[in-house]
């Protein structure tokens, strides 16, 4: 818990939620323990979709489509939004999630490591959705920035790691220290990287909010 816990039962009390069936996805998911966004986070992206009003989206991680309908949800009917998932056992219930919702005219799943697929990717996206294995964030970054039109948005979920970005390297766990050190080159190269204007924000597990402000970045 990066934000204190109080303060976030608190602001989270205040959600309106997001309608019946993302409702009960949200409560599937996490009895499933299924990662999905958090509520925290879910107001946040609400508000930047509704800012930014992007038209087209591209998504690194679905499970089982609980965000790709949240986007859908708060953009405009135009909005195609293209969605990454290599997990074979929940590319299914995306699918079926995505049928029953409605979205399998907006919402494009492929099926794959996103690594590959983004590399064989030429669209050029207005915002970018970044949910995937933290670890591997530092190795999409290239072709996110190359998919990413310049003004776009890349929005990095999870980045703070409950609060181990912070630590001395010797009090993260052994078996979290690879990601931990790669999240924390990611968030550097995020911040110091000219042609990027990027926040972090302590929402949910983290944020880091991205824009593209020219048209080539050289990492």
């Amino acid at each position: 818990m990066i934000v204190q816990e109080r303060m976030a039962v608190y602001i989270n009390s205040l959600d309106t939620g997001n309608g019946p069936f993302l409702d009960a996805l949200q409560r599937q998911a996490l009895q499933d323990e299924v990662p999905i966004i958090r509520q925290d986070m879910q107001s946040f992206l609400k508000v930047l979709l509704a800012v930014h009003q992007p038209k087209k989206i591209l998504e690194v991680g679905t499970a089982v489509g609980f965000s790709a309908l949240l986007m859908a949800d708060h953009t405009s009917e135009e909005c195609q939004i293209t969605t990454i998932e290599k997990y074979e056992k929940r590319i299914p219930a995306a699918k079926e999630n995505f049928k029953k919702a409605g979205r399998e005219n907006r919402i494009t799943l492929l099926e794959g490591d996103a690594l590959e697929i983004m590399k064989g990717l030429n669209e050029s996206y207005d915002m970018i959705f970044m949910d995937a294995a933290k670890g591997q964030y530092i190795h999409f970054l290239p072709d996110a920035l190359r998919l990413l039109r310049t003004g776009g948005v890349l929005v990095s979920d999870n980045v703070l790691q409950d609060g181990d970005i912070i630590e001395s390297h010797y009090a993260v766990e052994r078996r979290n220290r690879t990601i931990y050190k790669r999240m924390r080159e990611y968030l550097y190269v995020l911040k110091h990287t000219d042609g990027l204007l990027t926040s972090i924000v302590p929402v949910g597990d983290g944020a880091a909010v991205t824009v593209k402000q020219k048209d080539t970045i050289c990492l």
